[in-house]
């Protein structure tokens, strides 16, 4: 099924850039770029609260943020200052845009799905932005970084996808269910992109099956693969579907401070285990997963080779929640993040016993 999925993407036209892109720390468009925003010690200054790692398909491994995360020089800031600025000034018809997250700018939690992200996309390309922070972004402060954020880790991966390829993300919308706070998705868009369209307005899937797997090429031809699950899915993202799907054992980074944590699991041919302490190579940080809000999993071989960034943590609560996960098969990118794994949780019980885990 994955072949399958993945000859598919590799198939899909790549259109020339257009104005909407993922930008990295330099100012330059990227194809794609992941950054690992870095927990804050209970004595050091705000500032030490919003720095960064980061990485693309140049620089082969981290390197460390030249911003801070609430500088618009940063890539994250850079990325979304064509929303506040070009989408802004620009037409309905040339721009569209979704913003959602189940701790939107300014409110509660909600209980529609676990999920975190920026989609904004011109009539060639876009950028879709999975990340683990609540209260973010906020239109109305030019991309400042909510005080809530500060003490602990987060993850943000920034993919430039093609027009066409928002057809099948609006769809894995539908099964992640966000809360949209901010969108705009009028014109030619609309009629294009019916799904999306569909998730802005707060619709969701409505019959079986409850999650979906779609294999998405972004505008340089690297492939991803979307895992999305609805809340009647009923199971963990990664026990109960990731690792069988990705054929691998998992290590999986998530927030460890919600209730009902779900325990390393190795009833399955392949196993997830819950990671329990992080480190960056040296001079970089260690610390423990209590101060990480972050959600990514990485494959337990480098034969396997899978990375995701994504949405859930798994407890009890969001084995009934939407949210899903966005993979990719890439050797540098599967050995930083491996690498990042100084220590996990063994599983529990004569499966612990027996598997070694």
């Amino acid at each position: 099924m994955l072949r399958l999925l993945l000859l598919a993407a590799a198939l899909a036209s790549r259109p020339a850039r257009g104005s909407i892109s993922c930008y990295d720390d330099a100012g330059q468009p990227v194809d794609w770029f992941i950054v690992y925003k870095l927990p804050k010690s209970h004595h050091r200054s705000p500032a030490e609260g919003m720095r960064y790692m980061y990485q693309d398909q140049h620089t082969q491994g981290w390197v460390e943020g030249r911003h801070l995360m609430n500088s618009s020089e940063g890539a994250v800031g850079r990325t979304l200052q064509q929303l506040y600025g070009e989408a802004m000034r620009r037409r309905e018809e040339e721009v569209a845009y979704v913003l959602y997250n189940d701790e939107p700018p300014g409110n509660s939690s909600s209980s529609k799905g676990h999920t975190k992200g920026a989609i904004v996309l011109d009539a060639a390309q876009g950028f879709w932005l999975l990340h683990s922070t609540p209260h973010f972004p906020d239109l109305q402060t030019n991309c400042s970084w909510p005080r809530s954020a500060l003490p602990n880790g987060q993850s943000f991966l920034c993919v430039t996808f093609p027009y066409s390829q928002f057809k099948e993300i609006g769809r894995q919308l539908l099964f992640t269910d966000p809360l949209v706070y901010d969108s705009r998705v009028a014109g030619t868009f609309a009629q294009d992109l019916p799904a999306l369209l569909n998730v802005s307005r707060g619709g969701h899937v409505q019959q079986e099956p409850w999650n979906s797997s779609v294999a998405l090429t972004s505008v340089e031809g690297k492939e991803f693969i979307s895992f999305a699950k609805f809340g009647l899915f009923g199971d963990d993202l990664y026990s109960g579907w990731l690792a069988q799907a990705l054929e691998s054992d998992l290590y999986v980074e998530f927030w460890q401070r919600s209730r009902g944590i779900l325990p390393s699991n190795c009833s399955g041919p392949f196993h997830t285990y819950n990671v329990e302490l992080v480190g960056f190579p040296e001079p970089g940080p260690k610390f423990p997963t209590m101060v990480d809000h972050s959600k990514w999993c990485v494959a337990n071989r480098s034969d396997s080779g899978w990375a995701c960034i994504g949405d859930l943590n798994r407890n009890h609560a969001e084995e009934w929640r939407g949210g899903g996960t966005l993979c990719v098969r890439d050797p540098a990118v599967w050995k930083t993040f491996r690498a990042l794994v100084k220590d996990h949780k063994h599983c529990e019980g004569p499966w612990g016993a027996l598997l070694g885990g």
